[in-house]
């Protein structure tokens, strides 16, 4: 599928027709190979002294400062620098080498925090465009709101180009959006490509972008830079071709950005020699690779980091002397990991616009909805205290998913007029915590900053099962592991060692066990109705019904009716693996592992995993709470017990954990 930018480029003198790109950037300055050496990211105090001009003429110095996964973060807070600080950052560098161009991997705006959601990103748009970002790749979350808003109301309020290479009209197959955006510095073009996540349908409302297919990123990507690099002047062309692409790799590592099974991998094997750079985000990493002689970077997240890519061109020679990547951060550290400062002041002509967008929001959130009895927090994947950067782990159970999904079931039924017995909640809808205390109006909108409304369906007890199979994400996905927040009445147990699409074990439903055959009502948010995060199976629920009630419209009026929330410490879903199976003798030995027993935050501990049967302890064991990053296998036990002599027949065991109150139970054919 041949398609031009719709968007307008810059022309530049024609150069031959070439395929170049690695061979050329691979001549990469030592730093690099020290960042690299460091564990893939360099910071530094200051901005150092970019080169002016180079002193041989032919020699063109530039500047490529990125940064991705900014999410609304415009005010200075812990690691993120603000908007301001950026802004400061960015006009360092303009003033050491007017060769300077600001580029960024997507999700700008979208699961921001309140004093820019509650403004939708207007904030966020004035903002960065007031601090000099030209280009930016779209990122999932600029396709919150729908497409239409996408293109009529973000694109026309921003100052830089937004690119989308893979984002075609669904009528006509030509370019929704702008393909390529170039740039000249003394006669050498820049080029960026732009292409987002081709796992964006599963990752917003189907319905908003219902006009839109999704392509293959690295197919559009190979197909622009040729473009870029054929020597005809009619259809764009550039010396340097760079890659904007919000997709990433799944951890720091370069074997995780080469894995040919993951999206990134793809994309970074993929993309043809014409690409010499490449840019990413999604997974909201810091990573500063050189792969194939080519950088391959990500600063991280919300402002706390940004890139500066020096680059060489020889325009004697045609090629690129060097792409020398570094990662800056904006926060300055004591020796014990605290944020005593930010390597940046504040650019004067942005605080005026950050504080006034403040203002409005503080009056709007400052109202008290209620109180936390003790803190409501997402799952991390290790210690958050002292780290750089939150950890989440979007595959761990938390009080927070668990409690929204309570909020929702009572929301959806207290009108009285629908009957929803189970509620699901996505991770990935969870942007902030709530500390105990006073529950504000804009702390419970950082919650949930989506305005999804909630839906209520019919499913088989074979089709929930379905729902809680797809936790484990199709291959390749950018996180491996989807853990859903359920409500208190509803519990089940897994096997995390179990083949692909039977994991699920038993389900329950106020301690009456699912019926697969029978049918529950069950409520969701719009985005998982229609099939959100590959959760496909919601999508086919029957007798839908949007309640029009928006998820935090729910949430306020849950506080106003209660007044005080208390986390539930209960695990709600357990692991359960049985080594020797489930066919047992009276008399034998029997060890069942037992995993997803304790949370990951400030909880009380889950203490010991306690196995008994007809009431009779059988056996115990200590529970091991270490991190398990990606997944939901915190508190792990191993219980050794003895099958009971005058046991035979399916018999149910149960699994308590007294610190916690935890509760759930496995069956044993006994013979």
């Amino acid at each position: 599928m041949q398609q031009r930018s719709p968007g307008a480029a810059p022309g530049r003198t024609a150069s031959p027709a070439r395929t170049r790109g690695r061979a050329a950037a691979g001549a990469l300055a030592g730093a690099t190979a020290l960042a690299l050496a460091l564990g893939g990211v360099a910071s530094a105090q200051a901005a150092p002294g970019a080169p002016g001009p180079n002193a041989l003429g032919h020699l063109v110095d530039m500047n490529l400062l990125t940064f991705n996964d900014f999410h609304g973060r415009i005010e200075q807070s812990g690691s993120a620098g603000g908007v301001a600080a950026l802004a400061s950052a960015i006009k360092a560098f303009e003033a050491e080498n007017r060769n300077t161009v600001v580029a960024a991997a997507g999700d700008l705006i979208g699961a921001s925090t309140f004093t820019s959601f509650i403004q939708q990103d207007e904030p966020t748009m004035v903002t960065l465009s007031k601090a000099g970002l030209d280009v930016s790749s779209v990122g999932n979350h600029e396709f919150d709101r729908g497409f239409d808003d996408l293109t009529d109301r973000v694109i026309p309020l921003v100052d830089w180009e937004y690119l989308g290479a893979n984002v075609y009209d669904k009528a006509t197959g030509e370019a929704a959006l702008p393909e390529y955006w170039t740039t000249k510095f003394q006669g050498v073009t820049i080029g960026f490509v732009g292409a987002v996540t081709d796992e964006l349908p599963s990752l917003v409302s189907p319905g908003g972008i219902e006009d839109i297919t999704v392509g293959d990123p690295v197919e559009a990507t190979n197909r622009v830079a040729d473009q870029l690099s054929d020597g005809d002047k009619k259809n764009g062309e550039a010396d340097i071709v760079v890659l904007l692409v919000h997709e990433g790799a799944a951890d720091t590592s370069v074997a995780s950005a080469t894995d040919p099974d993951s999206r990134f991998g793809k994309i970074v094997l993929g993309a043809n020699d014409n690409v010499d750079a490449i840019v990413s985000g999604h997974t909201h990493l810091a990573y500063n690779h050189v792969i194939d002689g080519r950088p391959v970077i990500s600063s991280g997240q919300y402002g706390e980091r940004f890139s500066n890519m020096e680059i060489t061109y020889d325009r004697k020679k045609d090629e690129i002397v060097q792409m020398e990547n570094t990662i800056y951060t904006m926060a300055i550290r004591n020796e014990r990991g605290d944020v005593i400062g930010y390597n940046y002041e504040q650019d004067p002509s942005i605080v005026p616009l950050v504080s006034e967008a403040t203002a409005i929001a503080d009056e709007l959130g400052s109202v008290v909805l209620g109180d936390a009895a003790a803190g409501f927090g997402r799952a991390v994947r290790a210690d958050p205290v002292g780290a750089p950067s939150f950890p989440e782990n979007r595959g761990g159970e938390s009080t927070l998913g668990n409690f929204v999904a309570d909020v929702q079931k009572w929301s959806l039924n207290v009108d009285g007029t629908r009957n929803v017995q189970i509620t699901f909640m996505n991770p990935g809808g969870l942007r902030a915590d709530v500390a105990a205390g006073e529950v504000t109006f804009a702390e419970a909108a950082a919650v949930q900053p989506f305005a999804n409304t909630l839906v209520s369906m019919n499913l088989t007890g074979a089709q929930i099962k379905q729902v809680l199979e797809e936790q484990w994400q199709p291959a390749g996905a950018s996180r491996p592991f989807l853990k859903l927040g359920v409500n208190a009445e509803f519990a089940y147990t897994y096997d995390p060692a179990g083949p692909a699409g039977d994991r699920i074990d038993d389900m329950w439903l106020s301690g009456v066990p699912i019926d697969p055959a029978a049918t529950y009502s069950v409520g969701v948010n719009s985005f998982l109705a229609t099939g959100g995060d590959n959760f496909a199976t919601l999508a086919l629920g029957t007798s839908k019904a949007d309640s029009g009630k928006i998820d935090l419209e729910s949430m306020v009026d849950w506080f106003d009716t209660f007044g005080t929330a208390t986390p539930d410490v209960k695990q709600r879903a357990v692991g359960v693996h049985l080594p020797g199976g489930t066919s047992v003798s009276a008399g034998a030995s029997v060890t069942v592992n037992l995993s997803s027993l304790d949370f990951t935050r400030d909880e009380v501990d889950a203490d010991t995993a306690v196995v008994s049967s007809g009431g009779v302890e059988l056996g115990s064991a200590a529970i091991d709470t270490a991190y398990t990053p990606n997944f939901d296998e915190v508190g792990q036990a191993s219980v050794n017990f003895t099958v009971p002599a005058g046991a035979s027949g399916p018999t149910t065991f149960v699994v308590t954990v007294p610190s916690t109150g935890t509760t759930t139970s496995f069956t044993l054919d006994v013979s």
